[in-house]
């Protein structure tokens, strides 16, 4: 069944509100295998059956989970994930390479992929080089509480509160971590400062006010016990450091996930 304002009917699962929590926080789910597909526009939940197919892609009436839907470099149909042999699969159809994590590009027509248990973010690059993200979470039966799981990493402990400017800075600071390139750093002082500039440019933006916000934050966090935040803890030469520490804290705690990516996507979804 086709509804004419939505997406693809999830028969045999469930849709996911467009404002449903970053997949990167966990989900729970009463059958192992379960799957979770969300974009920011939407999604869907499908338990393990061999053979289920859920399609992505920009053409909402015939996917069950749109992606770029005012993007002409997504394909109408970009991928789909299939559940075959226990497992869920990614394929590609479109055009564009579709980046998995960090660990692989994966091209029109390639074998599938197979999606690990936990948390797996996809990016697709589309035009005026924007990255369009589809978040996936497998279910696993030790896989019940929440929190982000990317291969098994260690659960959180706690998430923290960040004021909504602290927020857009450490997102253009850390981006390169939420898009999960492979070895990440920061971004520097100064080009962070000029993109908030950008996009925000009544807010007084400047390089002096963006390390003192994300100093702020290293010591609030570092009260709370996190360690590797302040510069007596790190040999020298420390470089970039203490900012790698705290976005890896921020992420590993579920306080920065690749959905927050959207602050800084001048695009969006339409």
């Amino acid at each position: 069944m086709i509804r004419m304002c939505g997406t693809l009917e999830p028969v045999g699962g469930r849709r996911l509100p467009a404002s449903h929590d970053s997949l990167a926080r966990g989900v729970s789910a009463p059958v192992a295998g379960t799957v979770s597909a969300l974009s920011l526009v939407g999604g869907v939940s499908f338990g393990p059956k061999e053979g289920r197919e859920v399609v992505f892609g920009r053409n909402r009436p015939l996917v069950h989970v749109c992606v770029g839907e005012n993007d002409l470099r997504i394909s109408r149909h970009q991928g789909t994930l299939r559940c075959g042999d226990g497992r869920w699969w990614v394929r590609n159809l479109g055009a564009q390479p579709i980046r998995v994590a960090e660990s692989c590009l994966l091209f029109r027509d390639e074998d599938p992929v197979a999606l690990e248990p936990g948390y797996t973010p996809l990016f697709i690059r589309g035009s005026e080089r924007r990255e369009h993200l589809l978040e996936i979470f497998v279910s696993n039966a030790e896989l019940r509480e929440p929190g982000p799981r990317h291969r098994h990493v260690t659960s959180p402990a706690m998430s923290y509160d960040l004021t909504d400017a602290e927020r857009l800075a450490l997102v253009v600071l850390g981006q390169r971590y939420l898009r999960h390139e492979a070895r990440p750093q920061p971004w520097t002082w100064d080009a962070t400062a000029r993109l908030l500039a950008y996009l925000q440019p009544d807010a007084g933006w400047k390089r002096r006010r963006v390390e003192d916000l994300v100093l702020g934050v290293r010591q609030r966090l570092s009260g709370l016990g996190v360690a590797g935040l302040t510069a007596d803890e790190i040999p020298q030469p420390i470089g970039n450091m203490l900012n790698h520490n705290l976005i890896q804290e921020l992420m590993l705690s579920g306080t920065l996930v690749p959905r927050d990516l959207a602050l800084i996507d001048f695009g969006g979804e339409g």
